[in-house]
């Protein structure tokens, strides 16, 4: 070390000590914090997960059903869909938007409409098309509107919103409509559960290896713990507090509601958020502002294919994680509601900062290790004593962590797999704890897109989709 450096470090021990250890101190402290917060937000999810309570079925009769498919290049599996969806819904009648498919999506649909009048095609084309699923379900909105009877008692009619693979329980409608449900007037919308069908597929990559399977359905599986455990969880918890969320899979609107939204002013038509990349989510955001109630129905579910390719499971996920942060322009708007009471504020808040808070976490742990190196080259007893002091309860909170997301495994089979041994859900636990990591990724992805201006909506691929050699892991306009 140069002597006027030495020297002018000695001079100015004690100040950069001081100033080095309250940093770290601050890394402590906000990690403390967001370790607290996460406890209590699972604490709540746990707690409402536990003593949810089942609900009567209500009569489907009683409402005019229409569902809607969003497709763009769907030929792989939207035949199949309109099958299931007539099969587990006979009354309700089936929407199928084409995207301005480049596939046979539209030939297939116009096929499947020969054979029952009940499905329609909503065609669109660019340059209008293709520009995010919000623009796509308003057209269809506006389809359905226009040909229902001027005398037609809209807040009889219902649309849901069905994924291009998804596959609804029977019963289902009859479970949107319970007496908790749109059985109540003041209800807007209806997210309904969402599982994994391929969870239990022993051979999710046919042709490939023992470990490229093993990873894939590993991956599947974890999918499929989040949506039937965590996401289950948090959704009693927001019906709890106030603050459901709308998911792109499974919700159910009432008509009357959506137009509400219609009112306002620049949205003529367009009641889903146009070119955003969570327009499911912020829908709900809009509706609740609006002063709809919003609720979770556990008693029935969709069923999709959980993604088996890690690349696409990552890019889709960053494309939450940044729909995510587009939300933060809500917050003036959530905290001045008086819908919203304080626990459902407190709620839509850690759900709105929880990517910032991981982005966070990335850029300070490499700081945190930055300064902890520093130190013991510069001021080696010091550090050794902050470390003494300090590391053992940062070690302490880093394994506490993984108790609650251990949790979650334990739950999922106890609830969705009592065949299963305690064994295993232990290591499911244990997978999901790993597996939440992946939020720190996507965070991450997502902050570098926002500052690189990329706000483009990715439709991810299907499972079943052919993939040229070099093909994207995702389209993207």
């Amino acid at each position: 070390m140069p002597d006027a450096l030495h020297e002018w470090i000695e001079l100015r021990q004690d100040a950069i000590v001081w100033v080095a250890g309250l940093i770290s101190l601050a890394l402590v402290g906000y990690m403390v914090l967001v370790f607290g917060r996460f406890l209590v937000y699972w604490a709540g999810s746990r707690h409402a997960f536990k003593h949810g309570r089942p609900a009567e079925p209500g009569d489907p009769a009683a409402f005019e059903w229409h569902l809607v498919i969003p497709c763009r290049d769907e030929e792989a599996v939207v035949t199949q869909t309109l099958e299931g969806l007539r099969a587990a819904a006979p009354e309700a009648h089936l929407w199928v938007i084409d995207d301005d498919s480049e596939d046979a999506t539209r030939e297939l649909v116009l096929a499947a409409a020969t054979r029952d009048p009940r499905v329609r095609l909503v065609q669109r084309r660019r340059p209008h098309a293709r520009i995010g699923k919000g623009a796509a379900l308003n057209a269809a909105y506006r389809e359905i509107s226009d040909r229902l009877p001027g005398s037609t008692d809209r807040s009889r009619v219902v649309i849901g919103v069905v994924d291009a693979d998804g596959q609804l329980d029977p019963g289902t409608l009859a479970q949107v409509c319970n007496a908790k449900a749109l059985g109540r007037p003041d209800t807007g919308a209806v997210q309904i559960g969402v599982r994994m069908r391929n969870a239990d597929d022993e051979l999710p990559l046919p042709g490939r290896g023992r470990a490229a399977n093993a990873l894939a359905r590993a991956l599947v599986r974890m999918q499929d713990v989040e949506f039937q455990a965590n996401n289950a969880g948090m959704q009693l918890l927001r019906r709890r507090t106030g603050s459901v969320g709308l998911g792109g899979n499974g919700q159910f609107v009432r008509l009357t509601a959506l137009d509400s939204l219609t009112a306002e002013e620049g949205r003529a038509g367009r009641p889903w958020p146009e070119r955003a990349l969570l327009e499911d989510y912020e829908s709900g955001l809009d509706l609740r502002l609006a002063g709809w109630r919003l609720t979770h129905v556990t008693e029935t579910q969709v069923s999709q294919e959980g993604l088996v390719s890690l690349r696409r499971f990552l890019t889709q996920r960053t494309r939450w994680a940044q729909g995510n942060m587009q939300c933060l322009r809500y917050t003036g708007r959530v905290l001045r509601s008086p819908h919203y009471s304080w626990s459902g504020k407190a709620e839509v808040m850690y759900t709105f900062l929880q990517p910032v808070v991981c982005v966070l976490l990335v850029l300070l742990f490499p700081l945190s290790l930055g300064i902890t190196a520093a130190g013991l080259v510069l001021f080696p007893a010091e550090t050794a004593d902050f470390q003494l002091r300090f590391g053992p309860w940062m070690l302490l909170a880093f394994l506490l962590a993984t108790l609650p997301m251990v949790s979650w495994g334990l739950a999922y089979r106890r609830t969705v797999h009592p065949d299963r041994g305690r064994l295993t859900g232990l290591l499911w636990g244990v997978l999901v704890w790993l597996y939440a990591y992946h939020l720190f990724v996507v965070a991450a992805r997502a902050a570098v897109r926002i500052l690189l201006g990329r706000n483009g909506w990715a439709k991810t691929r299907r499972n079943a989709e052919k993939v040229g050699l070099g093909a994207p892991t995702a389209l993207e306009s």
